[in-house]
């Protein structure tokens, strides 16, 4: 998969959580990954099909980091992850993929995004909608992790 065509996405994701939310994400090594299973207790997957490709993107985050998250958009931290929760992950996910949509399209790369859509509980999977390798990205933080799944046709 193309590095030109990820990065966007991850740039779009620390942006994100540092304007919305003051968390600070800090990239580790990307890998294959190889089955359904979500890295995380919560995440919001959004399809993407354009001219040039077809594909899908999500984003995981523990428990402990998306209540974080929550609390410093919000001021309130729930107890777990709720409604509101899964509306701040689709939102959020919503945001990365729109940020990372404006970067690529200066590339000629353009996309129409579906609706995000939200899964929670531990052990949760993930079904990507592109025919190509699964790049799982895991990000850092002080209040946990997050994991990036890229997928798109060959």
């Amino acid at each position: 998969m193309n590095v030109e065509f990820i990065n966007p996405f991850l740039t779009s994701l620390v942006n994100v959580l540092s304007m919305m939310a003051q968390t600070q994400l800090k990239p580790e090594k990307p890998r294959l990954k190889k089955d359904e299973i979500a890295l995380g207790d919560v995440s919001g997957m959004i399809g993407m099909i354009g001219p040039q490709t077809k594909g899908s993107l999500s984003i995981s985050f523990e428990e402990s980091l998306a209540l974080d998250i929550m609390e410093r958009m919000l001021g309130e931290r729930p107890a777990t992850i709720d409604e509101e929760v899964t509306d701040m992950v689709g939102e959020i996910t919503n945001m990365v993929t729109g940020g990372a949509k404006n970067m690529l399209s200066e590339k000629g790369y353009d996309f129409d995004m579906a609706t995000p859509i939200v899964v929670s509980g531990k052990g949760h999977t993930i079904n990507h909608k592109g025919d190509g390798p699964k790049i799982l990205i895991p990000f850092t933080s002080d209040s946990g992790k997050a994991h990036i799944e890229i997928c798109f046709d060959k």
